[in-house]
């Protein structure tokens, strides 16, 4: 759908002033659309209803919503489909959302604890976006940074008077130094007592983790630690140079996006959008943009640059570390015709399900 409509109300004003009629009209061209990609008329939509109402009644309501930058036609035909500014209507001021149910919210943890334990953190995170590329019929994605790693062991190293390294060794076996500066008159003991203190508290917890551990229990931490070794321990996590900021885009089940093509302009919008994915720094750009708000976020078609083309859209929603810092975002990118009330549940669902991954269970 690329044609610009007229513009429309913002959705509490819009829905004030459509009729029930118009409404169950409205969701019901959504609705079909969303199910299987294709127009809607009159004489089906007369079927669908629940009041009695005449294709010819139908139809001047169908110009009313057409005028109002709801739904347009794609041919000559008498079918409308809902314009992108139409889904939006429909999303902000209609949609039902689904539950994510028990059984469904136990399989998604036990899968994604499960890869978690067999290899690495990122394991579960790909574990996450393939969950929701199954979920969804689209591509699942996840956005996260190197920090986001179990740490397996910490030990300060000492350069000279005034400098130590630190160096970060995680449970995918890769290492990151960091450089800190050491208080005046800190004693040699005192850095191995920063690494015993450190590492006795880790249980495979990410850096964002750990530095929530430590702070919970400060007071614990001045009664065991003189003021110099501690002002050490905080040098050490708060430390972070240019490799643990690197950002790190998993992208699963582009294939599912292949399936039910119905036409060329579909071959075509799949392959700008792969076209898309390719070019990682703009999905890692419009992903970034997820990590500012508190729940989902939803992009539809060309309210993004990225999807301008490809008329696609995405579904996303940050998550958080121990110390309820936004470390990252996991979501679903596909046609406009997601099932939004099932995926977007979905999506924060399996968010929620990686901060508490990344906080140890406890939250």
């Amino acid at each position: 759908m690329t044609e610009t409509p007229r513009p429309f109300p913002l959705p509490s004003q819009a829905l004030a002033a459509l009729s029930e009629r118009s409404r169950e009209i409205f969701r019901q061209i959504v609705e079909s659309y969303l199910a299987n990609g294709e127009p809607v008329g009159s004489r089906n939509l007369a079927r669908l209803l629940p009041m009695g109402l005449s294709p010819a009644s139908i139809r001047n309501v169908m110009s009313d919503l057409e005028h109002s930058g709801l739904i347009f036609a794609p041919h000559t035909s008498a079918g409308r489909l809902p314009t992108e500014q139409g889904l939006r209507f429909f999303v902000d001021a209609m949609l039902e959302l689904g539950d994510v149910g028990r059984e469904e919210q136990e399989r998604i943890e036990a899968q994604m604890r499960a890869a978690a334990s067999r290899h690495t953190f990122d394991s579960a995170l790909a574990e996450a976006s393939s969950l929701l590329s199954g979920v969804s019929r689209g591509a699942g994605v996840v956005l996260t940074t190197k920090s986001n790693v179990n740490l397996k062991h910490i030990e300060f190293v000492r350069l000279d008077v005034d400098r130590a390294l630190v160096v970060l060794v995680s449970d995918d076996g890769s290492v990151e130094n960091r450089l800190v500066d050491l208080p005046p008159g800190l004693p040699a003991s005192a850095l191995q007592e920063a690494s015993n203190y450190l590492n006795a508290r880790l249980r495979g917890l990410t850096i964002g983790g750990l530095r929530a551990e430590i702070e919970a229990g400060r007071q614990a931490m001045k009664r065991e630690l003189d003021a110099l070794t501690e002002r050490l321990v905080d040098a050490g996590l708060a430390t972070t140079v240019g490799p643990s900021d690197a950002r790190q885009l998993i992208v699963r089940g582009q294939a599912n996006l292949l399936e039910d093509l119905r036409a060329v302009e579909d071959l075509e919008r799949i392959r700008l959008l792969f076209n898309d994915l390719e070019t990682q720094k703009d999905v890692i750009d419009l992903l970034a943009r997820a990590e500012g708000a508190e729940g989902v976020r939803i992009f539809i078609g060309s309210e993004n640059k990225l999807f301008s083309l490809s008329g696609s859209s995405m579904i996303a929603a940050p998550f958080r570390d121990g110390s309820q810092k936004i470390v990252g975002v996991v979501g679903v990118i596909g046609p406009t015709r997601l099932n939004y009330a099932r995926i977007v549940p979905m999506v924060d669902y399996t968010a929620r399900v990686v901060s508490r991954m990344l906080d140890g269970g406890r939250s």
